[in-house]
């Protein structure tokens, strides 16, 4: 079980309660428990999800993308035997785990830091032949893993853009979008490459509306958007004169017919291409609910993904954890799931389930009765190795006065300093998986 160090975190108030929510909303995200549930071989037939794919005679490889990749492919190991012949995961730099058959190659993220992964599996694919089976484990995470540049476009241009546009506030979509018309295997070209051989697509989402085309960028999902569709999004965010010249140029030359276009739905490459979802962030947030319930809360879901900036779903969740407890008759949990964005200002530290906390703390300063959480399920939020945050009507002053008023820090995305003060910093270490973020709070009767 994947657990928050207790020994770096204050006491709050319903501080068991809230851990124990958090930690089973991770525990039903378990990669290998999703598979083992997933997987079911069965003489030479594997069924998925109840489909059912003939392997008598076929070769079996597998490639794991994104932060879960090692434990997906460890998983995919356990539930296969000897019927995997090998293949290979790439994952965030620190989140290996030891495999039999499969070859782990760790990466950078977010900024991508080597090509060496996408090599690799330009490699591998090479020996696929048309009546092999390829299980494509894929994970949030994987855009940033699988970097397969065009000749034109360098690592040190792509880490650039790739900058700009994760501090620019545009949402995952809107970024991937770009990532997959900048990539030779992403975008459905890494099917290309592999049909008409049997690709089986396992995704863990960290994409709101479970996108396929945006988790891992989509390299085994046709591509609905288009090279003016990403340069719009440069465009939108004020970013196409601020993105290196080499990557805005290679945007236009596509637009213009220079490069093919990603394939679209309908292509026929997708013929032997089918796709399964293990888990996703509504798996986590019902998972934290059915837990809040479990241990006697009242307990609400908000009925929308958080998406938007950080610090104002930061103060708006605040606001309704207030008038749950303004209204409460019995101990009530407030549980929510999705991926905020944080406009960067500043030149702190921090990520953005560390600057939602932040400024919900803001919004709850002095408030005896609530306390509330925001959790990074794969382990690490933006820039540190936290993984989020737990506050209450306390932090705003024990951070003001270690030198960290919150207002003062917001104003420079500076939210890992004023939390790390207040001592409120939640420490999982990687976890193995990735479904985005998840929010709790919880509170009693008003006094």
């Amino acid at each position: 079980m994947i657990r928050v160090d207790r020994t770096r975190l204050r006491k709050h108030r319903y501080h068991d309660a809230l851990l124990h929510i958090l930690e089973s909303a991770l525990s039903a995200i378990n990669p290998e428990t999703l598979l083992s549930e997933a997987l079911k071989l069965e003489g030479h037939g594997l069924t998925v999800r109840g489909r059912r794919y003939d392997l008598k005679g076929r070769r079996v490889g597998l490639l794991a993308i994104g932060k879960a990749a090692a434990v997906m492919a460890r998983g995919v190991e356990r539930a296969l035997g000897n019927a995997l012949s090998g293949g290979i995961a790439i994952t965030r730099s620190g989140y290996g785990v030891q495999t039999q058959r499969v070859r782990v190659i760790e990466s950078g993220h977010p900024i991508p830091d080597s090509c060496a992964g996408a090599e690799a599996v330009r490699a591998w694919i090479e020996a696929v032949g048309p009546s092999d089976v390829v299980l494509c484990a894929l994970s949030g995470g994987g855009s940033a893993l699988l970097t397969a540049l065009p000749d034109s476009v360098s690592l040190l241009d792509w880490g650039k853009t790739t900058a700009l546009l994760i501090g620019s506030g545009a949402t995952i979509d809107e970024i991937n979008t770009i990532r997959r018309h900048v990539s030779t295997l992403q975008g459905g070209r890494l099917m290309e490459q592999l049909a008409p051989a049997q690709v089986i697509t396992l995704l863990l989402s960290d994409v709101i509306g479970d996108r396929i085309e945006s988790i891992a960028s989509g390299p085994t999902a046709p591509d609905p958007t288009t090279y003016d569709d990403a340069m719009d999004v440069l465009q939108r965010f004020d970013l196409w004169k601020r993105v290196p010249r080499s990557v805005s140029a290679y945007l236009e030359r596509g637009s213009k017919g220079h490069y093919p276009e990603t394939p679209k739905p309908g292509d026929p490459i997708f013929r032997t291409s089918a796709t399964h979802l293990l888990g996703s962030n509504h798996t986590a947030v019902e998972a934290a609910a059915e837990a809040a319930r479990g241990m006697g809360f009242h307990t609400v879901i908000v009925p929308e993904p958080l998406q938007g900036e950080a610090r104002e779903v930061g103060h708006a969740l605040a606001e309704r954890a207030r008038a749950l407890s303004s209204h409460a008759t019995a101990p009530w949990a407030l549980v929510g799931g999705g991926e905020t964005t944080v406009a960067l200002k500043g030149s702190g530290q921090g990520g953005r389930n560390q600057e939602l906390a932040l400024a919900a703390a803001q919004h709850l300063d002095q408030v005896p009765d609530i306390v509330f959480a925001a959790l990074a399920t794969d382990g690490t939020d933006g820039s540190t190795e936290a993984a989020g945050a737990v506050v209450d009507g306390e932090t705003a002053n024990r951070a003001a006065s270690r030198g960290h008023p919150i207002p003062e820090a917001l104003a420079v995305n500076d939210s890992h300093a004023a939390l790390a003060a207040s001592n409120d910093l939640l420490w999982t270490g990687p976890t193995g998986t990735n479904v985005a973020d998840v929010c709790v709070a919880l509170g009693g009767v008003k006094a």
